[in-house]
């Protein structure tokens, strides 16, 4: 136990980090970009068009049905074949966001379908453009609803980078077999990178929860007023 906390975790922490640092860089780019793209799949895949919405929804089952290691293996190895070639890091950002975006767009299809229709008809009689009535309508609703599911889904996010050392990519799973490599110490090595994913879990999952709390309409200061009438311009 000395050795452990006095000598291992001093000595090999510091480049753990460097990898945790990647990870959470991962992480982060990898839910912006899946949680745009499956917004908008999950608007392509309401539309009533079906030439739209069926090459969407094949998309969303394939990539829902298939391992995301697999996913990145393809993407790493596969494309190149094809004349397309992304770095290491690239690659996994890809994999991660298709696979991310893919059960996003469920989520969203969701929240965007629960909105009352009662109110879309409501803000289109107020002259409203359909647009208008998704941005300051719907779509601030079925933000505030489908939140935590957000934020759940960026916790296993955190650790599903993990799968993106087998492509290479030097984030914290990496850096620890680099660590054993070295002092073949599986298990000192491994418990300091279980800590550090909790950490960084943990930490995550305390800043969602106050970003929820901010965001509830209960606690916000002030109140929200609709006003009856509007003219062309603040129907836009």
């Amino acid at each position: 136990m000395y050795n452990f906390f006095f000598l291992e975790v001093p000595e090999h922490l510091p480049f753990l980090l460097k990898g945790a640092l990647v990870t959470i860089e991962l992480s982060l780019i990898s839910m912006i970009l899946g949680t745009l793209l499956g917004f908008f799949l999950a608007i392509g895949r309401l539309s009533p068009r079906r030439f739209l919405r069926l090459p969407l929804d094949v998309f969303v089952e394939i990539i829902r049905d298939t391992p995301l290691i697999v996913q990145l293996l393809l993407i790493y190895f596969s494309l190149p074949e094809a004349g397309i070639v992304l770095s290491a890091f690239w690659a996994g950002i890809a994999g991660l966001t298709l696979n991310l975006a893919a059960y996003l767009s469920e989520v969203f299809r969701a929240a965007l379908s629960a909105v009352d229709p009662g109110q879309k008809a409501a803000a289109i009689s107020l002259g409203m453009s359909p647009v208008a009535v998704y941005r300051r309508v719907v779509i601030p609703q079925a933000g505030l609803a489908c939140l935590p599911t957000l934020g759940g889904y960026f916790i296993a996010l955190l650790k599903d980078c993990s799968l993106v050392s087998f492509i290479s990519v030097n984030e914290l799973l990496r850096h620890a077999t680099i660590v054993i490599s070295d002092t073949f110490d599986s298990m000192n090595t491994y418990i300091m990178v279980a800590i550090i994913y909790f950490v960084m879990s943990f930490v995550s999952a305390r800043i969602i929860r106050q970003i929820e709390i901010r965001l509830t309409p209960s606690n916000r200061r002030g109140t929200i007023t609709i006003p009856l009438t509007m003219d062309k311009e603040g129907a836009r």
